[in-house]
Parts: structure tokens; sequence; C-alpha cells
């Protein structure tokens, strides 16, 4: 598991960069707070993509308290407008499964489209500060 300064060292070069990382931050920083002990960053903004749109990602719910976390971490109506716009990114429970696959998003995140394994960031936020 990737530890946040690692993150940012690598994928934080650029001020677009940055400024996803400021909204994961405070993401993380919520998910925490609600006992999450784990989260999973995929998509453009973990490669090499200079200027990716968002950050993509799900975070593991076991023992995560509903009521501490951020409401719009929980609506994921609207394509997840209110996320996009608090946090810059997207962010959805890993055991919730994407529609068109039939894959948890955990197992969603970890494929590409034409079914081949891949890797994602995993971010261990039990030795958050």
């Amino acid at each position: 598991m990737a530890e946040w300064e690692e993150l940012v060292r690598r994928f934080g070069y650029n001020p677009w960069r940055v400024r996803l990382l400021i909204g994961l931050g405070t993401a993380l920083d919520n998910l925490k707070l609600a006992g999450c002990r784990a989260a999973y960053i995929d998509g453009s903004f973990v490669t090499s993509k200079e200027y990716p749109n968002d950050f993509d990602g799900c975070w593991d719910e076991v023992d995560v308290d509903p009521l501490a976390l951020d409401p719009v971490l929980l609506d994921f109506g609207n394509d997840r407008v209110g996320q996009k716009a608090k946090y810059y990114g997207e962010l959805l429970p890993a055991s919730v499964v994407e529609a068109a696959s039939g894959l948890s998003f955990l197992e969603f995140f970890q494929t590409t489209a034409s079914g081949e394994p891949k890797g994602i960031v995993a971010i261990d936020l039990e030795g958050w500060e």
C-alpha cells in the first residue's frame, strides 16, 4: 500500500495534479475519520497523463460509520457531480457493483476495458495522519 507522501511525490508534479491531490486528501481525511481503513485510486490520475480530468477510486466500507461520513461521499446521483465539485474526483464504496460490468468497483478498477487485469494504487488509511 502507498503512503500519502509517495502518492504526492509520484503524481503531484504540476499545479493541476496538486489541486486534485488536495481534493483527494480532503476526502481521504473524512473517510479516515469515519473509520475507513483503505482507499484505492484508479483512472488517468495514476498514469503519466499530464492533465487528468479527475481521480477515480473506491473505499473499503468495513467498519465505516456512515453517519460520520460527509454525505456527499454517499451521494451517487447525478453522475456524482457533488463529489466532483467538492473533491475534484469521485470515490465509491468498494463492494458496490458497477452496473455495466457486474463487478464490484474494487474489481472493476482492477480490470481493463478488454477484461485484462491491471494495477491500482492502494492507500493505507490506518496509518493516515
